[in-house]
């Protein structure tokens, strides 16, 4: 049994758990799903090399640089100030 064609399962995993904070009214909630996100790039690219899918590959680097851009976005530092 190969134990690398297992990484899709967690990497699927992370992904729902991922979608389901990020789509949180809580600033905090989102900022746990943007890192689970972040995680699942990782989870999914790991199983991408080991099965050579170069595409999942490509979407899972442009996928991380949107989710990294959310984690900034996401940062209260940077919210407007409420009227």
């Amino acid at each position: 049994m190969d134990y690398l064609d297992l990484f899709q399962w967690p990497a699927m995993i992370v992904t729902v758990v991922a979608a389901w904070f990020t789509a949180s009214q809580q600033k905090r909630r989102r900022e746990i799903g943007f890192w689970c996100f972040l995680l699942s790039n990782v989870l999914w690219t790991i199983w991408g090399v080991h099965v050579k899918a170069y595409a999942v590959i490509m979407l899972q680097v442009l996928l991380a640089i949107l989710n990294i851009r959310g984690v900034n976005k996401n940062d209260p530092a940077a919210d407007p100030p409420k009227t």
